[in-house]
C-alpha cells in the first residue's frame, strides 16, 4: 500500500510538473512577439511566421489541457481505491490513457524537435540559400522561442515518464492477483 501511495503522489507531482511547464511553453511560444524597422519597413515577428513554432504552440496547449484533465482525475479517483469489480471499467481508462499519455509524449517531442530544427535555420541561417540570420535582429523574439522550447522538451521528458506510469497501473490490471480478484468478484456475483 506505502508503495501505491507514493507512485499515485510521484505521479500527481510529474502530471502538474507536465501542465506546468507545457503551458508556460504554450504562452512563452504564442505571446512572443517582436518589432523590428529594416529598411524603413516595420516587421513583427511571431510565432505564426514559423509554423513548426505554431504546431508547436498548439501541441504544448492542448497537452497541458490534457495532462490537467488527468491531474483532476488522478486527484478525484485516488479516494476511491477499488472500482467496485468493475476491472473491464478500469482496463479501459487504463488503456485509454495508456495511449494518451503516450500520444501526447510523442507529439510534443516531434513538434519541439521539429521546431528546433526550423528555429536553427533563424539562428545560424543558410548561406547557399542565402538566408540570413534572424536571431540577430529579432533577439528577444528567440530568446523566447528557445525558452519555450526547453520548457516543451522537459513538458515531453515528463509525459515519457507518466507513460511508464500509466504502463504500470495498466500491467498491475493483468498480474496474477488481479486475475484472482477478478475471479472472486465474478464467483460472487453469480
Amino acid at each position: 500500500m506505502e508503495e501505491t501511495s507514493s507512485a499515485v503522489r510521484a505521479e500527481r507531482l510529474v502530471r502538474g510538473g507536465c501542465v506546468v511547464m507545457a503551458a508556460t511553453a504554450a504562452l512563452l511560444l504564442g505571446f512572443s512577439e517582436e518589432t523590428k524597422t529594416v529598411l524603413f519597413i516595420r516587421k513583427t515577428a511571431v510565432a505564426k511566421d514559423v509554423q513548426a513554432l505554431w504546431v508547436l504552440t498548439v501541441a504544448a496547449a492542448v497537452a497541458a489541457g490534457y495532462h490537467f484533465a488527468q491531474l483532476i482525475r488522478c486527484l478525484y479517483c485516488s479516494g476511491a481505491g477499488d472500482d467496485g469489480g468493475r476491472r473491464g471499467g478500469a482496463m479501459v481508462v487504463a488503456w485509454t490513457s495508456l495511449l494518451l499519455d503516450k500520444g501526447c509524449a510523442y507529439v510534443v517531442f516531434a513538434s519541439t524537435a521539429a521546431a528546433l530544427q526550423a528555429c536553427m535555420v533563424g539562428l545560424t541561417g543558410i548561406e547557399a540559400m542565402q538566408w540570413s540570420k534572424l536571431c540577430n535582429i529579432y533577439t528577444r523574439f528567440c530568446e523566447q522561442a528557445a525558452a519555450g522550447m526547453l520548457c516543451s522538451l522537459l513538458a515531453a521528458g515528463g509525459m515519457a515518464a507518466l507513460s511508464a506510469f500509466s504502463a504500470r497501473r495498466l500491467f498491475r490490471l493483468y498480474s496474477p492477483a488481479a486475475a484472482a480478484a477478478r475471479r472472486s468478484t465474478l464467483l460472487l456475483i453469480n
